[in-house]
């Protein structure tokens, strides 16, 4: 890990070289489950950014690509209401949808994106996902696809952020708890 980041990260989690290799299987696995068939990739932004670019690279099959925007607004490091700040502008209706997200965490997104994206009438959604924490679900959601299974730490990199920060690390690591603790209690006196 880059020295400047020792005093706010504690560890890496997983490493730039375990990412790589697992998206690679990973466009192998989408790859085979839609048997060539064109699809759209519709992203959830911010946080997929990385994670999107690498995976459609190794993707040989026909895609078109569009986001959605969600944001969160919590304090600290939980979930507040979920916001749309971007809706899709491909027409998904009778075609394949792979949804790309960076983590699947409470599933609380993910209970709020399907409906949102099975309104418009796909013929059907495969959800990828970076990492999942199994540990937090509070919603019924799964995905199809997962990058890492990982426990219930704060982490950050590979595009995902505490505070809009740390996003460009290229490996994904664990946040000092002091960090966010510290955060939390400036946000919550406000």
């Amino acid at each position: 890990m880059p020295p400047r980041w020792r005093k706010e990260v504690e560890r890496v989690l997983i490493t730039e070289d375990q990412i790589a290799r697992r998206i690679r299987v990973l466009a192998r696995e989408i790859e085979r489950d839609f048997r060539g068939r064109e699809m759209v990739v519709v992203s959830l932004l911010n946080g997929t950014v990385m994670f999107l670019a690498d995976l459609i690279r190794h993707l040989s099959l026909p895609l078109r690509l569009d986001f959605m925007g969600v944001s969160s607004y919590g304090a600290g490091t939980e979930s507040g209401d979920l916001v749309f700040t971007k809706e899709l502008r491909l027409d998904v209706r009778g075609r394949d949808v792979l949804l790309v997200d960076d983590i699947l965490d409470t599933g609380t997104t993910m209970s709020r994106v399907l409906p949102k994206i099975r309104v418009l009438k796909p013929r059907r959604i495969k959800i990828c996902v970076l990492l999942d924490k199994p540990s937090r679900r509070i919603e019924n959601a799964k995905a199809d696809y997962i990058g890492f299974e990982i426990p219930d730490y704060f982490v950050v990199g590979y595009g995902l952020d505490f505070a809009e920060r740390y996003r460009n690390l290229p490996f994904v690591g664990v946040l000092h708890p002091h960090i966010y603790k510290q955060a939390c209690k400036q946000v919550c006196k406000k």
